[in-house]
Order: C-alpha cells, then structure tokens, then sequence
C-alpha cells in the first residue's frame, strides 16, 4: 500500500494546475548512478530479462491499480506499445499488489501490456521509485536517459519526442 507521502505526491502531480498541460516530471536518470536489473517474469508466466533486451529502446513504467493518475495512462502506454512494435520494449511494473487483483484489473480493462508483478516491491525500491505513476526510459544501448513522474499521454508529441530519442 502506498505511503501517505506517496499518495499525496501522486495527487499533487495529478490536480496541481487544473487545466495546465503538464501533469508530469522528467528528470534525467541520475548520473553516475547504475542502472538495477530487473528480471521478472509477467502475468502469463514468461520470464524478461532488461539485459536481454539491449539493441532495443525500453519504458519500464511503475504503477498501481490504487493509482488513479496510473489508470489514466495505462490507455495510451498500451497505444504506444502497438504503435512502436518491436522497436520499444514496454514494461509496466505493478508495485506491491496481490497477483488476483492485478489479473482482475488487466482483464477487465482490456491490457495486453506486458505486466511484471513485484508484490514486495524489491523491483521499485532498487530503481529508487517512490511516486506512481512513474516511468524510467532507456535506449537501445541500455544506458537510462530519463525519469518521468506523474501521468504522461503516451502518444502525445513531447512523449514520442522523447522515444525519439532512445533509438531502437
């Protein structure tokens, strides 16, 4: 469950300036700072592996179903995904989540994202996340570039701008 600091940033991402644009943050990977692994397997039980995936471009995307801001993105994570193909790997990381209820929500909203549980939140709490939504990219070379807090629409012009970027 998330923090009460988590739920309130959350909301503050998602309601500060009615109206406005931006309802995000992005900020460059830290730098001189890592990049953790993560291996998982996903809701249909096949294993992923981030280094497996070097070559390509890849959005690993940390939400929960609690996480309204994260619902409201999931739409436009899945219109990425099919409009890139196999040139960006899209991986959305549920944070802390009994697998029943992920499935349920997957199911029922109709995602064929590739979902890669972490009911103990090792995966998040290595990466350093602490806001939800929040997305990490990295490029084809696996170096990663940004991080971005808060809901972002994932087939708008500065989102594709920054896939762009990540080669692939």
């Amino acid at each position: 469950m998330p923090t009460r600091r988590q739920t309130l940033a959350g909301w503050l991402l998602a309601t500060a300036l009615p109206g406005a644009h931006a309802q995000h943050i992005s900020k460059p990977w830290p730098a001189g700072r890592a990049l953790p692994p993560l291996a998982a397997d996903d809701l249909n039980g096949k294993a992923w592996d981030l280094a497996a995936l070097r070559g390509r471009a890849v959005l690993v995307n940390f939400w929960a179903t609690w996480c309204a801001p994260c619902k409201e993105e999931m739409p436009t994570l899945q219109t990425l995904a099919e409009l890139e193909g196999e040139r960006l790997a899209v991986l959305a990381v549920n944070v802390r989540e009994p697998l029943p209820r992920v499935r349920r929500y997957v199911q029922a909203s109709g995602l064929s994202l590739t979902v890669l549980p972490d009911p103990k939140g090792a995966i998040t709490q290595a990466w350093g996340i602490k806001v939800f939504p929040s997305t990490v990219l990295i490029d084809a070379s696996g170096r990663p570039r940004q991080v971005i807090s808060g809901a972002v629409d994932w087939t708008g012009a500065p989102a594709l701008n920054w896939i762009k970027t990540l080669g692939g």
